[in-house]
């Protein structure tokens, strides 16, 4: 089984294409999506008609569930232009869309074969809004992954790519396809990275596993034109 998982899009659809393309390169058998599918960019309705049309699975983010419940954002952030971005996002879903979003799942186990298995997750399989950064401790691990067992662990939601060994799992972030992080804003403004990131999970039949972290070239003048395309919130800073 080999699995591609793309994480944070945020409504970049140039972003996507270019990892689905790369993903069918490859040869995945499947896509799971780890949530934070539509917000913040310039293309939320084409990001989840692609994912529609994938009929792949997809885990609900945090930027999934403020679609669903407005009030919810205010608990996680009182930035101004991330609100009124995720507002001005819900304000253009259709009740059909809305509803899609509703069947993201909080959390799935994949098999990979041989026995191996792959818990996703967004943020951690407790919550999707905790972070679980590159430099977290193992103390902070054995915390949040309490109660969970599984080959690979993976999940996104930091924006930051990661591949770690925990007391024999496999912990993966496969970054953000959308808006990949140069390093943890810890509270500033973020630097966003030119390309696109995910991770391609592989088991084999005698419980082998591996794990690819992957990096997309984009084309700017693509993204630019995106942005420009849409009166978003975040388009003059993008």
């Amino acid at each position: 089984m080999r699995v591609a998982l793309v994480s944070d899009l945020h409504g970049n659809l140039v972003a996507l294409d270019a990892v689905l393309a790369d993903a069918e390169r490859a040869g995945v058998d499947r896509v799971v999506c780890l949530g934070d599918v539509a917000t913040l960019g310039p293309k939320p309705h084409e990001v989840l008609a692609r994912l529609r049309a994938l009929e792949c699975a997809c885990i609900e983010g945090n930027h999934d569930a403020f679609l669903l419940d407005a009030a919810l954002i205010r608990s996680y952030t009182e930035t101004p232009i991330v609100v009124e971005a995720v507002d001005w996002c819900r304000a253009q879903m259709s009740g059909d869309e809305l509803a899609f979003v509703r069947t993201f799942v909080a959390g799935l186990e994949v098999p990979l074969g041989g026995g191996a298995t792959m818990r996703c997750y967004h943020g951690t399989p407790q919550s999707h809004m905790e972070d679980l950064l590159p430099h977290a401790t193992p103390m902070k691990l054995d915390h949040v992954f309490e109660g969970h067992a599984a080959t690979v662990m993976a999940g996104g939601h930091t924006h930051l790519q990661m591949l770690r060994q925990h007391r024999g799992t496999l912990v993966v972030n496969p970054g953000s396809v959308g808006m990949p992080f140069l390093e943890a804003p810890a509270g500033g403004e973020p630097r966003i990275m030119p390309h696109a990131e995910y991770a391609i999970v592989e088991g084999g039949d005698d419980g082998a596993v591996e794990v690819r972290l992957k990096r997309v070239p984009l084309d700017r003048r693509a993204l630019r034109e995106q942005a420009a395309s849409t009166a978003f919130p975040l388009r003059d800073w993008l």
